[in-house]
């Protein structure tokens, strides 16, 4: 799932709300209405302020995971992982067994109160099995920002790390298969700005000013101002200190602006070079 891609368009919902609405595939799911929360969401994330801001959106599902929380809870097979690495639930074993819902470290099963069941998005493995190329998710995505991979695990870790792919929450250990391009995007904040010169009422844009980050006082990752006065550092992480910004242009006085805590939020700084 590529983060940089999504629009939010929600077509990976409505396509996986189709497929299940009303429809009972036996073996693999239940009709599910949604009356419990969606198989798949999307989550909103805004970051920065005024001009300088962007929005971003998680999609978000169950990961499968080789080590799942959900399965072991079950313990006897209510919950299980098929040989090709999709997690199933056995409706007939997890009847009544609301509890399981709360295994899931990532909030993504659902109780089907209909059918009185656990239920999560089964990577529309009956589809799978009748030979189609994708979920029905991946196929209604109009960006691309959804892939799915039919390989090996040695050639999904291949994939992961050629596309510097990353799953969520991957602290918790639990060997996700869905795996996130650009999470930082969502998960991550950036240290961005305007480069001015001249006097606030009357500053102007300064494009091509060399910013250059640097961390506990050594210098890292450089940007150019745009043509609009902008830069952004991105990738910052929660509660990280010890930033500040060195801004050179030729014409100006160089300067330094110091973060003096730690970033708990999006940084947008105005720079005011004087000649």
């Amino acid at each position: 799932i590529d983060v940089a891609k999504c629009m939010s368009c929600q077509n990976c919902v409505i396509a996986t709300k189709d497929e299940y609405h009303g429809n009972e595939f036996p073996g693999f799911a239940k009709p599910y209405a949604g009356e419990n929360g969606d198989l798949i969401t999307i989550e909103r994330r805004e970051r920065g302020t005024g001009a300088n801001i962007d929005v971003n959106y998680l999609v978000t599902m169950c990961n499968h995971c080789d080590d799942a929380p959900c399965v072991k809870a079950a313990g006897d097979g209510a919950l299980y992982k098929r040989d090709d690495g999709i997690t199933m639930v056995d409706f007939e074993k997890s009847r009544g067994r609301k509890s399981l819902i709360d295994s899931c470290p990532y909030g993504a099963m659902r109780w089907n109160h209909a059918h009185q069941v656990p239920q999560m998005w089964n990577f529309d493995a009956h589809l799978l099995d009748l030979g189609y190329d994708a979920p029905r998710c991946v196929d209604a995505c109009p960006t691309k920002a959804l892939v799915f991979h039919r390989c090996t695990d040695e050639d999904m870790v291949a994939i992961a790390e050629a596309n510097g792919l990353e799953v969520l929450n991957a602290r918790l250990g639990t060997k996700p298969r869905v795996y996130y391009k650009n999470l930082h995007l969502y998960t991550s904040h950036f240290i961005g700005g305007t480069v001015a010169a001249g006097h606030d009422q009357v500053a102007r844009n300064v494009a091509g000013a060399e910013v250059t980050l640097c961390k506990d006082g050594a210098p890292g990752a450089r940007e150019i101002s745009d043509d609009f006065g902008y830069f952004r550092f991105d990738g910052i992480r929660d509660g990280d200190a010890g930033y500040a910004l060195e801004i050179a242009h030729e014409g100006f006085s160089r300067r330094t602006i110091t973060l003096e805590h730690a970033i708990k939020a999006s940084v947008n700084v105005e720079v005011v070079l004087e000649g």
